[in-house]
C-alpha cells in the first residue's frame, strides 16, 4: 500500500515542491470557487423564483381571494334586496352588476394567466356556476319586481341558493388550489434550500478531505524529506559524514540533498586535511607531538622509553646549503627512522613522531621477556646503522647524525608530557657535553631546575645590585705600568653565596638575559670612569660584550647615551668581543662595530686564536687590540712551537696596527717569553688578581696620580 502510494506521488505529482504547493492551493481555490459559485447561483435562483412567486402565485392567490370576496359581497347584496324599498333597489342592482363585472374580469384574467390545466378546468367550472348563479338571481329580481314575495322566496330557495352554493364551492376549490400551489412552491423552495445546504456541506467536506489529503501528500512528499534532510544535517554537525541523503524525486529536496551530500564530502575532506595538518608533520608525514600526546593520553607507560632525537648540525646545513637541502635531509632521516623502527612499530611497540625543526621522538615499549634498556640499545644501534650512509641532497652529500636524549618511565613518571620533558633534559645534556646520546638522570633534573631558579634569581640580582664589578689590571710589558683594567662580573648570591661566572654567564647567554648583565656592567664601568676623571683620567676599563649584544642594532646608541650622561672620554671605555661572536654574522656585526668605533670607543678581540676568523675579515674589523687566549700562554717558555705561533700572531697584529695583549700570565717565565716575542701588554695573576673594594683602592693609590 505504501509503495503504491509512493508510486502515485512520484508518478502523477510534479517533482517540484513549488508546483505541488501551487497545485494544492489551486485545487483548494477551485473547490472554494465551486462552493461560492454554486451557493450564489442557487441563491440567485431561489431569489428569482421568490420574485416570480411574489409576482405570480401570490398575485393569483390575491385575485382568487378577491374573487371569493366579490362572490360573498354579491351574495350579501341579494339578501339586502329582499328588505329594500323600491327606491333603494337600484343601487343594490348596480352593486351586484359591478361585482358581476369584476368577477368576470377576474375569471377572465386568471384564465388568461393560468398555465395549469387543473386551474383552467376549475376556472371554467367557476365561470359556468357564475353564469348559473347570475341567471338565478336575475330570475329572483324578476319575481321581486313583480312584487311576488312567495315566488321570489321560492326562486331564491330553489335556484339562487343552490347556484350560490355551487359558485361558492367552486370558488373555494379554486382558492384551495391556489393555496396548495403556493404551499407546493414553498415546499419546493425549502427543498431547494435544503439541497443547497447539503451541497455546500458536501463540497465543504470534500474540500476539507482534499485539504487533509493534500496535507498528507505534502507531509509525505515535503515534510518527511525535509525531516530527513534535518536528520542528515544533524548527523553532519555531529561529525558523521558517511550517512548520505537518499535520492528523491522532489526537485528542491533532491537539490538540497545533493548539496548536503556535497557539503558532507567537502567537510570530510577538509577535516581530513585539517586533521592531517593538526596531527601530522607536513614535511615528513609523521605524527606530531599533539597526536602522540592524544594517542597515549590514558596509556600506561610501564616499561616505556622516550627517545628524543635531533639532527646534528642542521642549522649549519640550512645556513650553508639552504633550507631546501635541510628539508631533504629531514625527509631522508624520517624515512630511515621508519625503516629502523618498523619491526617494533608493526607490533605496536613503537610510535615514531616528528617534533619541530629536525627533532624526532620515538616512544617504545619492551616486548614481553625483554628489558627496555636492551630494546633502546638495539634501537640506537639500528638507527645509527641506517644513518651511517650519507644523505645525497642534490649535488651535496650530507652526513646524517642524530643526538639522542633517552628517558625511561618509572613510578614517578606522571604522564607522557613528563617523560618527554625528561628526554629533553637528557638531549640538552648530550648537546652540552658534545655526546651522541645521554640517558636521563635525577642529576640532570636537578641541574635543570637549578638553572631555572638561577634565571629567576639573576633577574632580581640585576635589580637588587647583587652583582659586583671586579677589575683586573692590564700591564705594559715594556715598563710594567698599568694603563687600564678589564671589568669582570661577579655574583654574590644572598643564599647561595659566591656564584662563579662560569656557571651563570653561559646560562645567561643561552637565555638571552646576558644583555641585562652587559648593560649593568657598562653602567658600572662608566660610573667608575667618571669617578676617576680627576685622579686617573688616562685609565681605561674594558667590558666584555656577548654575541647577543652584537645582534642588537640599538646597542651603540645605548653606549653613546651612557658616555654622554656621565661625560667620560669615549677612548677610556673599551669593549672586548670574541671572534666567534663576530664571525657568527659578520655582515651585521661589522657595521655595528663601526658605529661603536665612530663614537671613539676602543674595540678588542678577546680570546684570539680560539675562533675561526679569517684574515680577510680581520683586516675589515675596526678593532684596536688583539687579546691572545690563555691557552697559548700556559708554559709558553717550554714550547718553542707555541712561541712561533704567538710570535706570528704578534707580528700579524702589529702589521695591522693593533695593540697585542696576552691574558692568563701566571709566571715570570711566561712574562719574559712574551716580552721576547714582542707582545705589548699582559694580564693575569702574575700582575694582579681581579680587584674589588679596598684591594682596588689600594692598587689605585699605588698608581701615579694625574
Amino acid at each position: 500500500m505504501k509503495n503504491a502510494y509512493l508510486y502515485f506521488i512520484d508518478r502523477f505529482l510534479p517533482r517540484r515542491i513549488s508546483y505541488r504547493l501551487a497545485l494544492s492551493y489551486l485545487l483548494i481555490l477551485c473547490l472554494f470557487i465551486i462552493v461560492v459559485v454554486r451557493s450564489v447561483t442557487q441563491v440567485q435562483d431561489i431569489s428569482r423564483r421568490s420574485q416570480e412567486f411574489a409576482r405570480n402565485d401570490l398575485q393569483k392567490l390575491l385575485q382568487v381571494q378577491n374573487l371569493a370576496l366579490d362572490i360573498e359581497g354579491s351574495t350579501s347584496a341579494l339578501v339586502l334586496i329582499f328588505n329594500a324599498t323600491q327606491d333603494k333597489r337600484k343601487p343594490a342592482y348596480d352593486a351586484i352588476d359591478a361585482k358581476k363585472k369584476h368577477i368576470d374580469q377576474l375569471i377572465q384574467k386568471l384564465g388568461a394567466e393560468s398555465e395549469d390545466e387543473v386551474q383552467t378546468v376549475c376556472l371554467q367550472r367557476l365561470n359556468v356556476t357564475h353564469q348559473e348563479f347570475r341567471q338565478s338571481y336575475l330570475n329572483l329580481f324578476d319575481e321581486i319586481e313583480l312584487d311576488n314575495p312567495d315566488g321570489a322566496k321560492r326562486v331564491f330557495e330553489t335556484q339562487v341558493a343552490p347556484a350560490r352554493q355551487a359558485f361558492l364551492t367552486e370558488s373555494g376549490i379554486l382558492l384551495d388550489l391556489a393555496k396548495r400551489r403556493i404551499q407546493e412552491r414553498q415546499d419546493e423552495e425549502q427543498s431547494d434550500l435544503a439541497r443547497l445546504k447539503l451541497q455546500v456541506i458536501a463540497v465543504s467536506i470534500f474540500a476539507v478531505l482534499c485539504g487533509i489529503g493534500l496535507a498528507f501528500i505534502t507531509q509525505s512528499s515535503v515534510v518527511q524529506p525535509l525531516t530527513m534532510l534535518e536528520k542528515s544535517a544533524l548527523q553532519i554537525a555531529a561529525g558523521n559524514y558517511t550517512s548520505k541523503v537518499p535520492p528523491t524525486r522532489t526537485t528542491e529536496v533532491a537539490q538540497v540533498g545533493r548539496a548536503l551530500n556535497t557539503m558532507a564530502d567537502a567537510i570530510a575532506l577538509r577535516e581530513a586535511e585539517i586533521e592531517q595538518l593538526a596531527y601530522y608533520d607536513p614535511l615528513s608525514n609523521l605524527p606530531n607531538r599533539i597526536l602522540l600526546l592524544k594517542t597515549f593520553e590514558q596509556h600506561s607507560l610501564h616499561d616505556h622509553a622516550m627517545l628524543l632525537m635531533d639532527i646534528a648540525r642542521l642549522k649549519i646545513v640550512n645556513e650553508t646549503l639552504g633550507f631546501g637541502t635541510g628539508d631533504t635531509l629531514i625527509v631522508e632521516v624520517s624515512q630511515r627512522l621508519r625503516i629502523a623502527t618498523e619491526d617494533l612499530a608493526q607490533n605496536h611497540q613503537a610510535f615514531l613522531t616528528k617534533f619541530s625543526g629536525g627533532q624526532f621522538a620515538l616512544l617504545c615499549a619492551a616486548p614481553e621477556g625483554r628489558l627496555i634498556t636492551d630494546v633502546v640499545t638495539d634501537l640506537l644501534n639500528n638507527i645509527n646503522q641506517r644513518l651511517s650512509t650519507p644523505v645525497q641532497c642534490g649535488s651535496h652529500s650530507v652526513d646524517a647524525n642524530l643526538v639522542f636524549g633517552i628517558a625511561l618511565a618509572n613510578n614517578e613518571t606522571k604522564d607522557l608530557t613528563a617523560l618527554i620533558r625528561n628526554a629533553e633534559v637528557a638531549l640538552y645534556a648530550a648537546k652540552e657535553n658534545t655526546l651522541m646520546s645521554a640517558w636521563y638522570s635525577d642529576a640532570q633534573e636537578a641541574s635543570r631546575l637549578g638553572h631555572l631558579s638561577l634565571l629567576s634569581d639573576l633577574r632580581s640580582a640585576v635589580q637588587n645590585n647583587e652583582l659586583q664589578m671586579w677589575l683586573q689590571p692590564k700591564i705594559h710589558l715594556a715598563d710594567l705600568s698599568c694603563y687600564g683594567f678589564e671589568a669582570l662580573v661577579r655574583w654574590q648570591h644572598p643564599q647561595r653565596g659566591f656564584i662563579s661566572p662560569i656557571e651563570f654567564v653561559p646560562f645567561a647567554e643561552r637565555t638571552g638575559y646576558i644583555n641585562r648583565v652587559t648593560d649593568w656592567m657598562l653602567q658600572q664601568a662608566v660610573q667608575t670612569l667618571a669617578s676617576w676623571r680627576n685622579s686617573h683620567p688616562d685609565l681605561s676599563i674594558a667590558v666584555n660584550v656577548s654575541t647577543n649584544d652584537l645582534r642588537d642594532q640599538h646597542f651603540p646608541e645605548r653606549v653613546r647615551q651612557l658616555i654622554a650622561q656621565y661625560q667620560v672620554k669615549p677612548a677610556n671605555l673599551q669593549l672586548e668581543l670574541t671572534e666567534s661572536g663576530i664571525m657568527e654574522n659578520p655582515g651585521n656585526a661589522i657595521p655595528l662595530l663601526q658605529a661603536l668605533r665612530s663614537i671613539g670607543i676602543g674595540l678588542s678581540i678577546d680570546d684570539f686564536g680560539t675562533g675561526h676568523s679569517s684574515l680577510a675579515y680581520l683586516q675589515k674589523l675596526p678593532v684596536s687590540e688583539l687579546k691572545i687566549d690563555r691557552s697559548f700562554v700556559i708554559n709558553i717558555d717550554q714550547h718553542p712551537s707555541t712561541q712561533k705561533l704567538v710570535k706570528t700572531i704578534v707580528e700579524m697584529g702589529h702589521g695591522l696596527d693593533l695593540h697585542v695583549i696576552a691574558e692568563g700570565i701566571e709566571t715570570l717565565a711566561e712574562r719574559e717569553a712574551l716580552i721576547a716575542l714582542g707582545c705589548d701588554s699582559m694580564q693575569g695573576y702574575y700582575a694582579s688578581k681581579p680587584l674589588h673594594g679596598d684591594a682596588l683602592q689600594n692598587w689605585l693609590r699605588a698608581l701615579p696620580s694625574a
